[in-house]
């Protein structure tokens, strides 16, 4: 190089500096979304990576720790990096929003929408109402309770009064969260509604039988909300930062929980109310695995529901409950433990949802984590509580151990699925390229990229 001359930069070559910044907050409005919405951080990482990388930001790096995301632009040697951060603070379920913004992100990779039009929308998206009324999700999970109940044994009666109890703990919800009470104690107050509920119905005499079933439907719902699988997800696949975030949040909200139903039962007890032993489950039964298949339908059509998915995604997700109710159902009439078998059910959800979400175009978070929520532990969390604050006994320890590693088997289960299904998919995919011909219009390539 000759004397005088300036150095070369070494580096990619990018837009204007302010170009940069509006596509960065672009991205990380898209990953706030979806981290809301519970997803994991290696999608969020390898979305926001997608969504810079097709507006010209090829050398970017993610940084996702549950409760922010940083993205750092390199610009070369010459120029320091751009960096922005988003603070993901609130967390709520709206599988519509998050469909919507996945179909956002498809159309973006495909340079098929420019960054200004792709912000105008995503403004729209992520400012829209809910699609349904908020009394339609108060009725849908009043439903899961009452399928829930169906599910495990309970009569007609008790899915009844699941679903009035459950209909109660969530407009009372509701009316916590409009005050910004922290989700800890409201927690507390739907574990204390549920089961003080079921025992107020059982000393007027309004329900005949043990009230086991009835709570355990109602502690289902309130644990159908936490995000165990995303936990999960994180901690296998490296991020563990998230994935210690997530567990915190999962463990403070099941405390919450548990010391809820605590309370109830103490109170009771210190009113001097006849306990009758625990309900035993129903032993398992061909004759009632199309019963079950049936029920664990209905419960994940109407988290869907709860959840504001789409019309599509709700028949979806009522298959896929449909058929980890009946896949484990026959595990345990194989002679498989509840662990073992709620681990095989979710594999196949897992599979399932990772096959079947992509080609239907819709998030697999949805799938999974609806068809896992019929099979989780609300039966079993509630007996390790009744024993331990009613029966004064040590056994309670081993089955609240249960519960939580029934739990963790669903929701690795569900992982290991998505995971097996990911060359299936690829496979299908380009099985369905090469019977098309060639695409007219794909991704742009990089000299390709345009901005508006």
């Amino acid at each position: 190089m000759a004397p005088g001359q300036p150095e070369a930069v070494q580096g990619p070559a990018l837009p204007e500096e302010r170009t940069v910044h509006f596509v960065l907050d672009l991205a990380l409005r898209i990953g706030e979304v979806q981290m809301s919405s519970g997803a994991g951080a290696a999608d969020v990482t390898a979305t926001i990576i997608a969504v810079a990388g097709a507006y010209g930001l090829p050398h970017c790096e993610v940084d996702v720790i549950f409760t922010s995301i940083t993205v750092a632009c390199s610009r070369g040697t010459d120029e320091p990096p751009i960096t922005s951060v988003r603070v993901v603070r609130s967390r709520s379920l709206d599988y519509t929003r998050l469909a919507a913004v996945e179909g956002l992100v498809r159309r973006i990779t495909y340079g098929r929408v420019g960054v200004t039009a792709a912000q105008t929308e995503l403004e729209r998206i992520t400012s829209a109402a809910h699609p349904y009324p908020r009394w339609v999700a108060t009725a849908a999970w009043a439903g899961m309770a009452a399928a829930i109940t169906v599910l495990i044994g309970g009569a007609p009666m008790m899915a009844v009064a699941a679903a009035g109890i459950t209909a109660v703990i969530d407009r009372v919800g509701r009316l916590l969260n409009k005050r910004a009470l922290p989700f800890f104690y409201q927690q507390v107050v739907g574990g204390a509604l549920a089961t003080g509920g079921a025992l107020a119905l059982l000393a007027s005499g309004l329900l005949p039988a043990r009230p086991t079933v009835l709570v355990a439907a109602a502690l289902t719902v309130l644990l159908s909300g936490l995000s165990v699988v995303s936990t999960v997800q994180d901690a296998i696949t490296g991020y563990n930062v998230t994935a210690a975030g997530r567990t915190m949040e999962v463990s403070l909200m099941t405390a919450g929980l548990i010391a809820g139903v605590v309370l109830a039962l103490h109170i009771s007890v210190s009113l001097g109310m006849d306990y009758t032993p625990l309900a035993d489950p129903l032993p398992p039964s061909a004759l009632r695995l199309p019963v079950q298949t049936c029920a664990g339908a209905a419960a994940a059509g109407l988290f869907a529901l709860g959840s504001y998915a789409t019309p599509r995604a709700l028949l979806v997700a009522s298959v896929a409950g449909g058929v980890g109710a009946a896949a484990y159902g026959a595990l345990v009439l194989a002679g498989q433990g509840a662990i073992a078998a709620s681990a095989g059910a979710a594999v196949v959800i897992g599979f399932a949802g990772g096959v079947i979400s992509r080609r239907l175009r819709m998030p697999p978070l949805v799938v999974a984590v609806s068809g896992m929520v019929p099979l989780l532990p609300g039966l079993t969390t509630y007996r390790a509580l009744y024993e331990l604050a009613v029966q004064r006994s040590a056994n309670g320890v081993p089955t609240l151990m249960l519960a939580a590693a029934i739990a963790l088997a669903l929701a690795a289960g569900v992982v290991l699925g998505e995971y097996l299904a990911q060359p299936v998919r690829s496979g299908l995919g380009r099985l369905e390229r090469r019977l098309s011909g060639p695409r007219m219009s794909g991704p742009l390539q990089p000299t390709e990229r345009r901005l508006e």
